[in-house]
C-alpha cells in the first residue's frame, strides 16, 4: 500500500525502486516475465557519512549526486522513480469513520479533524487514508489507516530524485514497504506463512525496522535506533581507521585478525538484544501467544557472516537471511554476483521496486 502516492499519482510504467539510506543509494528496477519477476536492473551507490543522519536529508546535493552515479552504474533508462518515507517526521494512526461516507466526504472530515489524529498543522503536511475494511463487532463503521508526513521530509526526497535526474512518481512508507517486499519472501517461510507468526528485520544502518506477518499478513512493525553505522564506528574507535576506510574494510573483510572477537562479537550480541527486545514488545503490546517461528533478517547488517546462526542460538528461534530475489530471474546487465552478494540488504529497494505492478 502507498499512502502518500495520491500526491504523486501512480501507474504501470517500469518504475525504479530508490532506498536512501544513511549509508547508500540502493536502486532496484523489476519487471514481470510471465509468473515471475526479472532483475533488470541494479546499483547501490555510497554516501557521504553526514549526507543522511536519522532519516533525514543533510546534503541535498551529495545524495542527489549518489543517484546520478547509482542510475548510470545500473545502466537503466527508466526515470520514474519511488522512494520511502520513515522516522519522527512519519504518523500512522487508525481510526473509525461511518462506513456510509464517500472517499471524498473522509477526505473531508479528516481534513477538518485532522488535529485530533496530528500533532502538526494541516498546511504542514502531506495527508493520505486507506480504508482497510469494517470494524470488527461495529458494521456501521470501517477502519481506516491515517498516514501523514511532514511536506519538507516529502519535498526533500523529490528534491534529490530531480537532481538526481529522475521523475518522482511514488512516495511511500517504509514500514509499509516492508510489508509490501514480503510477497516475495512467503516461499522462504515455514508453510508459505500460513498458519506462522514471522519476524522479518531489517537492519540498516541507522535503524532497525520490525514486522511480525501472521498468516502472511503484516500485524505489527516498529522502528528502533540501532545499525550497522554502529559497527563502523566500533572499527574507526578499535583501529584508528577514517568513516571510509573503516566502511571499505567492513564491506570487503580486510581486518585484523582480533576483529571477529573484539569487534564483530559484540555488535552481534547489541543486536541480538535490540531484535529480542522488539519481539518482547510486540508480545507485550498484542497479547498474542509468545512465539515467533521464524525470523528472516534483512538490511546491510544481514550480510555480516554467520549473523543469522548466531541470532538464531541467541534468541532459540530458527532465524534466515531474507532472499527477495530466491525466485527471480537476474538478467546479466543486472550482474547477478553483485544481486546475490547483496541480496538482503536489498528487501526496502525490492519492496518500492515492487508498486510498478500495483493495480491502478
Amino acid at each position: 500500500m502507498g499512502m502518500l502516492d495520491k500526491l504523486l499519482g501512480r501507474g504501470p510504467e517500469p518504475l525504479l525502486g530508490i532506498d536512501i539510506s544513511s549509508s547508500a543509494i540502493k536502486l532496484l528496477e523489476l519487471r514481470r516475465s510471465g509468473a515471475r519477476y526479472e532483475v533488470c536492473a541494479f546499483a547501490i551507490e555510497g554516501l557521504p557519512p553526514a549526507a543522511v543522519v536519522d532519516k533525514q536529508i543533510n546534503e541535498p546535493e551529495s545524495v542527489g549526486e549518489a543517484i546520478a552515479k547509482a542510475v548510470q552504474r545500473a545502466g537503466t533508462k527508466t526515470k520514474r522513480a519511488a522512494v520511502a518515507v520513515a522516522g519522527s517526521s512519519v504518523i500512522t494512526k487508525t481510526i473509525t469513520m461511518p462506513a456510509s461516507l464517500t472517499e471524498a466526504d473522509m477526505e473531508e472530515q479528516i481534513k477538518v479533524e485532522a488535529d485530533q489524529y496530528i500533532p502538526y498543522s494541516i498546511d504542514d503536511v502531506n495527508l493520505d487514508f486507506q480504508i482497510l475494511g469494517p470494524t470488527e463487532h461495529a458494521e456501521e463503521t470501517v477502519d481506516v489507516l491515517l498516514a501523514a508526513c511532514r511536506k519538507d521530509t516529502v519535498e526533500s526526497r523529490i528534491s534529490v530524485l530531480e537532481l538526481g535526474g529522475l521523475t518522482p512518481a511514488i512516495v511511500d512508507i517504509e514500514a509499509f514497504v516492508l510489508e509490501n517486499a514480503c510477497e516475495v519472501l512467503l516461499p522462504q517461510m515455514p508453510d508459505q506463512g500460513r498458519g506462522r507468526t514471522v519476524a522479518v528485520i531489517d537492519v540498516g544502518s541507522s535503524g532497525m525496522t520490525t514486522v511480525i506477518l501472521q498468516d502472511g499478513e503484516g500485524v505489527h512493525t516498529r522502528d528502533q535506533q540501532f545499525g550497522g553505522r554502529q559497527l563502523t564506528e566500533d572499527i574507526m574507535r578499535h583501529y584508528g581507521m577514517s568513516w571510509e576506510e573503516a566502511g571499505k574494510a567492513k564491506r570487503f573483510g580486510n581486518l585484523p585478525e582480533d576483529y571477529q572477537e573484539s569487534v564483530l562479537a559484540p555488535f552481534i550480541e547489541d543486536m541480538a538484544q535490540q531484535i529480542d527486545r522488539g519481539l518482547q514488545f510486540y508480545f507485550a503490546s498484542s497479547g498474542e501467544a509468545q512465539r515467533i517461528d521464524q525470523i528472516m533478517l534483512a538490511g546491510g547488517c544481514a550480510a555480516i557472516p554467520g549473523v543469522e546462526a548466531t541470532i538464531g542460538e541467541r534468541l532459540d528461534i530458527t532465524t534466515v537471511i531474507a532472499q527477495p530475489f530466491a525466485d527471480m530471474t537476474v538478467l546479466a546487465r543486472a550482474k547477478p554476483q553483485l544481486v546475490e552478494r547483496d541480496a538482503g540488504s536489498m528487501l526496502l529497494a525490492c519492496g518500492l521496486a515492487l508498486r510498478a505492478f500495483d493495480t491502478p
